[in-house]
């Protein structure tokens, strides 16, 4: 699926809405959906579609009086940041952790968060299911991003993964940020005392914050991404990869400022700037990890 294309397919539809085929034919032929016939098939317009999901009663068990304000929450990526800047979409984003996030998305103060929840066999789907499955929500991949131990410029201190850091000063993020969840247990099963290692130490609310705690000498190790110890000239040892995903109220996801914000992120100065901020895998962008029945 392509959220950049003026026009959906039946198929398409019938996939974001989770809808049989015969369904959105069905709605196309009574025109409860406004939709255009080319060449003997259904295309609907994004806009239309977008008015219709706003405006009409009929559609598929969403809420049309929905009112989200337009604010990304969750997890802080510093190209997602970048990227909400320069597309000029009109979203602000509120980054406090992957848990904030569901929690505002749930109460329908943020049209969307980004989410890296750590699960056995993969991120963030099984939460979501489990919490978002009668609820008009899409599930759709940003980003894969390497995550690992940043350590001061030169690695004075010769860490090469978590059996190194046993005794080290450690930073930390906020309760809420599946980082440090993740962290945590990791320390766990590396006979790590985390209470010892972050005692002492004041609360990261970014992963930016959490790679200045390293360079300005607080902390002696942390648990964050390539990208940002690049830009602060530290040092990294990858520990693994990430999948980085936005959660969307699929009425948001019609939206002018998301569709604008996704745009943007099809474009070459996307690309070219998560290359140049290192540590992105950009491959499987706008894959969709989870659509709610409802």
């Amino acid at each position: 699926m392509h959220p950049s294309s003026p026009y959906l397919t039946t198929k398409e539809l019938a996939q974001l809405l989770r809808l049989g085929e015969r369904k959105v034919y069905d709605l196309a032929s009574s025109e409860q959906i406004p939709c255009l016939r080319a060449g003997g098939k259904l295309l609907f317009e994004r806009s239309a579609v977008e008015a219709w999901l706003k405006q009409s009663h009929t559609g598929p068990n969403l809420e049309a009086a929905l009112n989200l304000p337009a604010i990304i929450a969750g997890s802080h990526d510093p190209l997602l940041d970048w990227a909400l800047r320069q597309s000029g979409s009109g979203l602000a984003g509120y980054f406090d952790g992957s848990e904030d996030g569901l929690t505002r998305v749930r109460g329908k103060k943020a049209a969307l968060c980004a989410l890296h929840i750590y699960e056995e066999k993969g991120w963030n789907t099984n939460r979501v299911s489990a919490e978002f499955n009668d609820l008009p929500v899409v599930l759709v991949e940003f980003c894969k991003r390497e995550r690992g131990l940043i350590a001061s410029q030169g690695n004075p201190l010769g860490i090469k993964g978590l059996d190194d850091i046993k005794r080290r000063r450690l930073a930390r993020r906020q309760e809420g940020a599946a980082g440090q969840k993740l962290f945590e247990h990791l320390l766990s099963d590396a006979g790590v005392n985390a209470d010892m290692a972050f005692a002492g130490q004041s609360i990261a609310r970014s992963e930016s914050d959490l790679a200045l705690e390293v360079k300005s000498g607080r902390a002696e190790a942390a648990f964050g991404l390539k990208s940002e110890a690049v830009a602060q000239n530290l040092d990294f040892i990858p520990i693994m990869t990430e999948r980085l995903d936005l959660l969307v109220w699929r009425k948001a996801w019609f939206d002018t400022a998301f569709q604008k914000f996704i745009n943007f992120c099809e474009g070459d100065i996307f690309k070219d700037q998560a290359k140049s901020l290192s540590g992105y895998d950009l491959s499987d962008f706008g894959n969709i990890h989870f659509n709610a029945s409802h």
